[in-house]
């Protein structure tokens, strides 16, 4: 029986952060802030929003189809909660044009992921969100994200979008090398499964994991030194690399963990930093009179 006077008690214990842990006084998520909170939020996270980019795409036949989408979120969030950051809401136009044959897919046309993404940070620059922090969860962005990057040079812009970029971690990377079961991947393979298990494990159906094929097919290693659009449906028509069988949740774990003790880092760097935006106004001043740019 729990007694009236301790429900108090009951209460701070449930509310209270474990220890070390970093309360936001503010939602973490853009949705849930109301409109007054949000200009709050602009000031606490120094104009910095994070926009976690997945895709809607099949993910072998036993993880779900917004997987990317998901894990980017929690990692996002997790991270935004340890240093205060606004997490923009569920972003998941990207290219998927080489999963078009599976079903589930969602790939829209390539001018339209790139419009939405310029406005959504056009958008957030007109709130205050001034450093726009893109943490990519999809393959099939890789180039396009840094892409996008690179072209906002060409043009003025009051704002600064930056690409979250893991670094490689020698120690890390054989820690997970000695814990993993199979040697090949890419998707829906075992470390991605793991993720998902590690947090979503509802979602995962390990019993299905073994009915379709991730083995690469190597359909056109006979064409060398080139690239191709086709490459990947050439070596994974079903769009499945590896072996999510044997995962385990706490290789998952590991790997989320890695990525968000990183993501913090930047969070916090990104946050008291003032030289991206400096540098990318005297760039503009000099593009706009390169007669008259002088040697640094």
């Amino acid at each position: 029986m729990i007694y009236p006077r301790m429900l108090p008690l009951l209460l701070l214990a449930v509310w209270l952060p474990a220890a070390g842990q970093k309360v936001p006084v503010l939602p973490v998520q853009y949705e849930e802030l109301t409109s007054p909170q949000f200009v709050q939020a602009v000031k606490s996270s120094q104009a910095t929003c994070i926009i976690p980019i997945g895709i809607m795409e099949k993910h072998g036949p036993h993880l779900p189809l917004g997987t990317d989408l998901i894990d980017a979120r929690k990692i996002a969030l997790t991270a935004a909660a340890r240093e205060y950051a606004v997490v923009f809401p569920p972003y998941y136009f990207g290219q998927i044009n080489e999963a078009k044959h599976q079903p589930g897919t969602v790939a829209y046309s390539h001018e339209l992921v790139w419009n939405i993404l310029q406005e959504t940070c056009e958008e957030l620059a007109r709130n205050g969100m001034k450093k726009i922090i893109l943490v990519n969860g999809h393959g099939g962005n890789n180039y396009l994200l840094r892409y996008f990057c690179q072209v906002q040079l060409e043009r003025r812009h009051d704002y600064a979008v930056l690409l979250f970029a893991p670094a490689e971690d020698e120690a890390f990377t054989k820690k997970i090398a000695a814990m993993r079961k199979t040697q090949t991947g890419g998707h829906a393979d075992e470390t991605e499964t793991a993720m998902m298990l590690s947090h979503r494990p509802e979602l995962v159906h390990l019993d299905q994991a073994n009915t379709q094929s991730g083995a690469d097919q190597a359909r056109l290693a006979e064409l060398p030194f080139l690239f191709t659009g086709i490459w990947w449906y050439a070596r994974f028509p079903n769009h499945y690399a590896g072996d999510g069988a044997p995962a385990q949740a706490e290789l998952g774990r590991l790997l989320i963990e890695h990525e968000v003790e990183q993501l913090v880092k930047m969070i916090a760097s990104v946050k008291a930093d003032a030289k991206v935006l400096q540098f990318q106004q005297e760039f503009y001043n000099q593009a706009e009179q390169p007669l008259e740019t002088r040697p640094e």
